[in-house]
């Protein structure tokens, strides 16, 4: 466990002074001070605006949005039930330009656009290329934050900011750090928490065949490793480290000859790099297709959000760990020295002859797009730190509140992806006399519901920081983190934490006397932030609002929330499901109907709606039902009809006509605000 950050608490001149853009002398003062304009900062200062508290935005790079508009457009959402607020309500807003209700695959610019348009409406200013120096702290509590120029640091442009509460939405965490937060970094051992996947783990995923030689003369360890493989020994599964799993680029592509701009050599290249992957190709000559290689995800207008995929791929495996404590300019060099390596490797699949000919043809018509990221080269300026610094806070979420072993009272938001670390460390091990390759690191293991997230755990203990959140950095053991740690889930936290900072200021209460079940009141009934009607959602678990006449088989993965009723009699048996939502303000409101995937699914489903005054039937076709990206269905349009408190509106779904399998998942009634 660690508490500050040496090397940049030797670089605090509080006798320096320090101005604000403005010119100002004396610190500016906001309500709210939000560290960083990723998704969770952005929707922070989104939220604490809008709920009338003065806020300020900074970010220390000249990139908004971080991740989400960094590439990763093929969001990882495990089930959209744990997906709320406004964290949902952007997503909804990118099914708005693309034409449908949601969207979760997306184009970098178009997601950069759509967060610009909340800060637009909220009236928020971000102030880019400014990066923190310097926390102080009175009596627990952070005062003011001192700030440099990212880009040009000189003593002349540092300048000051005054917060009654303060958000460290980074995924670096370096406002926690700075401000005397414990944190730790890296793996705990198995047995600190009581935990099964933490700690090493030599597992089969993202893993390379038996028996691959690592030296550059096989068989010979006196001519030394091949580029990328750690001379690093095999501890037992289960032991700690202070090493971070693989961080890597989102890549954006495009094969539009119009909007492609070639993939180049890049200076300093050095095919090197890449002999153990041509071994690799040796060890594997059937897989000659670019997705034995990459996760080649497609996104709209011909682009694409590619990720790590099997042994060698996009991850930098082991080139990272001294990413969290560096100071700012060796992260930059590890920054610079991913982006080296990745398109070196688009370059390497492009012009080496031992590339395997199939899959050179496949990554020819592939290009940079000339329409993203426009100001930085067509490259993504957001590399993905997937782990860095995580908090100590108030409480620890871990493996057991993943499997709902352990599940919190005090939830803020929720969490449902696998618990997924990426590769660790490539090393050499020994394996029935053989010495060969392997990584080390991955580990991939869901089948879990969705499950709340603490407050607690985006808090730090009360003797560190008495006003401070950490939606990003958040207090949890490494394995938990890797299925906390998705876009969407940053977004909940986000907003949680603006809510939490509001109401401790209204109470004039420090972020641990926060009242919780008044924040949880707060998220549900007002969860835009901006005091419109609520939809309401009737899922097949909310039982007050669901009637099921038969016996329906109840499957616990997949699905909208924890989990959905299925039926497979072709209606040989009558069964039905009656959602029925408690209305309380009389509006128009369009009713969606959720459709999980399952297989044998019947080609049409007969829906009954009743809107308080008459009866409908409305048949939906498998035709109807389109479902995209990394879910595990999709939300189909009933209509718009007129809803009125006491009249029993419903919808009811049934096997009726059915000749395949029958869902009934959740049914959603959004209202329409003025």
């Amino acid at each position: 466990m660690k508490k500050l950050l040496p090397f940049l608490c030797l670089s605090i001149l509080w006798a320096t002074l320090a101005c604000s853009p403005n010119g100002e002398n004396e610190p500016e003062q906001f309500d709210v001070v939000v560290y960083g304009a990723n998704s969770a900062g952005i929707i922070a200062a989104y939220t604490a605006k809008t709920m009338g508290k003065s806020v300020i935005l900074i970010e220390p790079t000249a990139h908004l949005g971080g991740l989400t508009t960094g590439g990763l457009g093929y969001t990882d959402i495990g089930n959209k039930y744990a997906v709320t607020g406004l964290s949902r309500d952007f997503y909804r807003r990118l099914g708005n330009h693309y034409g449908k209700f949601e969207q979760w695959i997306f184009e970098p610019s178009v997601a950069q656009k759509t967060f610009q348009e909340y800060l637009d409406r909220a009236g928020i200013e971000v102030y880019y290329d400014y990066r923190v120096i310097a926390s102080e702290k009175k009596d627990g509590y952070i005062r003011e934050i001192e700030l440099e120029q990212s880009s040009n640091p000189s003593l002349k442009t540092n300048w000051k900011v005054a917060g009654k509460m303060f958000i460290d939405a980074t995924y670096e965490g370096d406002l926690m750090a700075l401000s005397g937060v414990s944190y730790t970094i890296g793996r705990e051992a198995n047995e600190k928490y009581s935990e099964t996947y933490n700690g090493v783990q030599l597992m089969k995923g993202h893993q390379f065949p038996d028996g691959i030689d690592p030296y550059k003369t096989p068989g010979d360890p006196s001519s030394g490793l091949l580029w990328g493989i750690s001379d690093g020994k095999l501890e037992p599964d289960g032991t700690g480290d202070d090493k971070i799993q693989a961080y890597n680029y989102r890549i954006c592509l495009t094969n539009d000859p119009g909007n492609r701009v070639e993939i180049t050599k890049p200076e300093g290249y050095d095919h090197s790099m890449f002999d153990f992957l041509v071994r690799l190709f040796e060890a594997q000559p059937n897989s000659k297709n670019l997705n034995n290689y990459f996760i080649w995800s497609q996104m709209p207008n011909n682009k694409t959000d590619i990720n790590n995929r099997g042994g060698f791929s996009t991850d930098m495996i082991g080139m990272n760990y001294e990413y969290p404590e560096a100071d700012y300019r060796r992260r930059k060099e590890i920054i610079d020295e991913h982006t080296h390596y990745t398109k070196s490797l688009l370059y390497f699949y492009k012009t080496d002859p031992r590339v395997p000919k199939e899959i050179q043809e496949q990554i020819q018509e592939w290009g940079y797009p000339k329409d993203e990221y426009t100001d930085n080269g067509h490259w993504s300026p957001q590399l993905y730190v997937r782990e860095v610094r995580r908090m100590v806070g108030e409480y620890v979420m871990t493996q057991a509140n993943c499997v709902g072993d352990e599940v919190v009272e005090d939830g803020v938001g929720m969490a449902a992806y696998t618990m997924d670390s990426h590769n660790i460390q490539r090393i050499v091990i020994e394996k029935d006399g053989k010495t060969m390759v392997k990584n080390e690191g991955n580990v991939e293991i869901g089948g879990f519901g969705p499950y709340p997230i603490a407050y607690r755990s985006i808090i730090p203990k009360a003797e560190d920081a008495k006003n401070l959140f950490v939606p990003a950095a958040m207090s949890a053991s490494h394995i938990a983190f890797g299925s906390i740690r998705m876009e969407p889930v940053f977004m909940v936290l986000g907003q949680s934490s603006a809510v939490a900072a509001c109401l401790a200021i209204d109470e004039g209460k420090t972020v641990q006397e926060v009242n919780v079940a008044a924040l949880q009141k707060e998220l549900k009934e007002n969860p835009l932030a901006d005091g419109s009607i609520a939809e309401i959602l009737v899922d097949n678990d909310s039982w007050e609002g669901v009637k099921v006449t038969g016996d329906w088989e109840r499957v616990s993965s997949g699905g909208y929330g924890p989990s959905y009723l299925r039926d497979a009699s072709k209606g040989a048996s009558q069964k039905s499901a009656r959602f029925s939502p408690s209305i309380q303000n009389d509006s128009q409101y369009d009713v969606y109907v959720y459709f999980s995937r399952t297989k044998e699914a019947s080609s049409r489903t007969l829906i009954e709606l009743f809107d308080g005054k008459e009866k409908r039937e409305i048949m939906v076709r498998e035709e109807d039902i389109r479902v995209e990206g990394q879910t595990s269905g999709e939300w189909v349009h009933l209509g718009q009809f007129a809803f009125k408190a006491g009249t029993g509106p419903y919808v009811e779904i049934s096997n009726k006509k059915a000749d395949g399998v029958v869902v009934a998942d959740a049914v959603l009634f959004v209202p329409k605000n003025k």
